[in-house]
């Protein structure tokens, strides 16, 4: 165990947090999934889920462990040779979205021959986010001309939302108001960012007239759930979203202070979704006011790690990409907690490192490895450089070393083969 922590690297603060609340995911995950148990006639046993979660975690960490181990400004070239990449792949998933449960579910895209559905979204996000940090390090020092801006920054982020928007507007929502933080922080004009956002809007509103206009179009299907979730948010009107804020907010208030138990909820019974995008309401019925309080005090102090982590990194690039992917992350935290005590219309974001769901936890982990390679200290990345050295000398003494044996055998051959072709020779050496 003691070799296995003096591999990790980079800020310790950050892997204990990020440890934390993995660790405590297991018994609200455990707990919450009785209802997919159930589904369908099951038996109601939900060990299988907690494995496949178990699972889902091992994976994350191993993700982690390999990601922060790359040196992070590889990942400046990676974004924008992965960006046309996803774009195909947003595209195919907008095409042909697969079907989850009998619902349209055409944000997800199953791999062929394995079984495994995923959000491409997730990945999308965390690429254009390091793609608008190379653009901002980039220009950083240098007066930015809007036009060569948005040819260069703004098209690949349109390009992208429009991709997502039509199956996901809380994702898309959520991506383009974490560009529009991060190319604050990073300095572009303020004025330039104000036309965006207009154009943001106004893209926003022509793409819901068009689905206004053509309303039997599957493109534009998604745009009465939207409509519908705002006016349920806003009125009392019944509604299978309201019911899910109903059900949530009951397991709320019967959870009070301390809670009713670890695995003593009654509303994961009822509350659909009860294991990802409403576990925070289980986890506050289940372990209280300071369970769910203590959940929300991990994110800020893990928050409080980026800034600091932020701050101390060596490059612009550096600074820009744990902002980009770690603001996200928290933000995203937060977004769920309010959907759960109906401050927001509900929006299908999880809760991250918590909620079930390999894509969630997978691209939360991406992010994360990212960001501990960004903290890792000097001596961590020499030390790092001198074992990759070490390797290499070793791996070329071996390459010599068999071409040494080849060449010894070769000659070997050959003596014999001469002996054997020229008996001459033999009586000679003799």
């Amino acid at each position: 165990m003691k070799q296995l922590i003096s591999n990790l690297k980079g800020d310790k603060g950050i892997w204990s947090f990020v440890a934390l609340l993995a660790l405590f995911s297991f018994m609200p995950v455990f707990s919450a999934s009785s209802n997919l148990a159930y589904l369908g006639h099951g038996t109601g046993n939900t060990l299988g889920y907690l494995l496949k979660h178990l699972g889902h975690v091992v994976c994350g960490f191993w993700i982690i462990y390999v990601f922060h181990r790359v040196p992070y400004q590889y990942f400046r070239s990676f974004s924008r040779l992965l960006l046309p990449i996803i774009w195909v792949v947003l595209a195919i998933t907008m095409i042909k979205g697969t079907v989850i449960g009998g619902a349209n579910a055409s944000r997800w895209l199953q791999i062929p021959f394995v079984g495994i559905s995923f959000q491409p979204s997730a990945l999308a996000a965390l690429v254009l986010y390091v793609y608008v940090a190379r653009y901002l390090s980039k220009t950083r020092d240098e007066p930015i001309d809007f036009i060569d801006s948005v040819k260069e920054l703004w098209v690949p982020v349109f390009i992208t939302l429009i991709f997502i928007l039509p199956s996901n507007f809380s994702t898309a929502a959520l991506i383009f108001s974490m560009v529009t933080m991060l190319v604050f922080i990073g300095k572009y004009p303020l004025k330039y960012l104000i036309y965006i956002i207009g154009l943001g809007v106004v893209s926003l509103a022509f793409f819901v007239l068009l689905a206004k206009a053509f309303p039997d179009s599957k493109f534009f299907s998604r745009v009465h759930t939207w409509e519908s979730r705002i006016e349920n948010f806003t009125t009392d009107k019944p509604d299978e979203d309201d019911y899910q804020i109903e059900k949530a907010k009951i397991a709320i208030a019967s959870g009070k202070i301390y809670g009713l138990g670890p695995g003593k909820s009654i509303q994961k019974n009822f509350l659909p979704q009860s294991s990802s995008d409403f576990i925070y309401a289980i986890i506050v019925e289940e372990y209280g006011l300071v369970g769910g309080f203590g959940v929300l005090v991990l994110y800020l102090l893990l928050l409080f790690r980026f800034i600091i982590a932020s701050h101390k990194a060596n490059t612009t690039f550096g600074k820009l990409v744990v902002i980009g992917l770690g603001f996200p992350m928290i933000f995203q935290a937060m977004i769920n907690m309010a959907v759960a005590v109906e401050l927001l219309p509900v929006t299908g974001q999880t809760l991250p490192l918590i909620s079930s769901g390999g894509t969630s936890i997978w691209m939360t982990c991406i992010a994360l490895g990212i960001i501990i390679g960004v903290t890792k200290k000097e001596e961590e990345i020499a030390e790092e450089q001198k074992e990759a050295a070490k390797r290499e000398e070793a791996l070329q003494k071996l390459i010599d070393g068999q071409l040494l044996v080849d060449e010894e055998s070769n000659n070997s051959d050959y003596s014999i083969e001469d002996k054997v072709s020229n008996p001459m020779n033999a009586v000679l050496n003799k």
